[in-house]
């Protein structure tokens, strides 16, 4: 018997189902209608409630105390607002503390940078008792002085170019000697008038302590031409004693 010829397999059909109809709002990405109740498209999964997600703040919202709600796109002439005022608020405070931070930068270089002698070319006093002329102070030696009569006699440095005062050392008595320092009356207050290159005129008062050696007052005052120093506060003042200043150096920034 002759086998039987291969009879293909019929397809079977398979009953396509019904399309749902769905009656609801529709997406308003794709128009795909959603049944109520859906949070995002059956479709293309965009949410159905935009009203639901929250609106981006910006930036100067999200700083209190400027945590809230706003309308869409108002946050932006505020925040170019608060821009102005900042930078103008930047502007006058560098206008107003420009003096300050020049005075902070010249005092730190005066600090570290190093510093010079400046040799005043006169040298004039008010009142001198014989033999102590007010050069003494400026001759470099500590053991000879200028003898002043008393209280409110004035000594006056002269110099020949304005420059930086960046301090000044006083050898205050007789000598640096601890032996010499008391034979004459001394003045503990001075009062220091520093004259500019533009006639301004700056005062300091000077204290010094009541001991042989060199003291140092720190000044910091830019285009010296002159500086004036007043005898106050003497002690020591006897019968047959005069107020002695040993030596006065000037330094400028080197």
């Amino acid at each position: 018997m002759q086998p039987a010829k291969a009879v293909a397999p019929r397809p079977v059909v398979r009953p396509v189902p019904e399309r749902e109809e769905v009656v609801g709002p529709p997406c308003p990405a794709c128009g795909t209608p959603n049944p109520p109740g859906r949070r995002f498209c059956r479709r293309c999964a965009t949410p159905l409630d935009p009203r639901a997600a929250a609106e981006a703040l910006p930036w100067w919202r999200t700083v209190w105390p400027f945590r809230r709600r706003v309308r869409a796109g108002s946050g932006r002439w505020v925040r170019l607002l608060v821009i102005l005022v900042v930078v103008a608020a930047l502007c006058v405070g560098g206008f107003l503390l420009l003096p300050a931070g020049r005075s902070l930068v010249e005092d730190t270089r005066d600090k570290l940078g190093g510093t010079k002698a400046v040799t005043p070319v006169h040298v004039t006093a008010s009142a001198s008792v014989s033999g102590h002329p007010a050069s003494n102070t400026t001759d470099g030696l500590s053991n000879r002085y200028w003898g002043a009569p008393g209280p409110g006699a004035s000594v006056t440095y002269t110099f020949g170019k304005p420059f930086r005062l960046v301090d000044l050392i006083i050898t205050n008595g007789a000598s640096d000697s601890p032996q010499q320092y008391a034979t004459e009356a001394r003045a503990l207050q001075m009062d220091m008038e520093v004259t500019s290159s533009d006639g301004k005129v700056h005062h300091k008062s000077v204290s010094l302590g009541d001991k042989a050696g060199p003291q140092t007052v720190a000044t910091g005052i830019d285009d010296v031409v002159g500086v004036r120093l007043v005898l106050r506060s003497v002690t020591g003042l006897t019968a047959g004693r005069h107020v002695a200043l040993a030596e006065v150096e000037f330094f400028q920034r080197s």
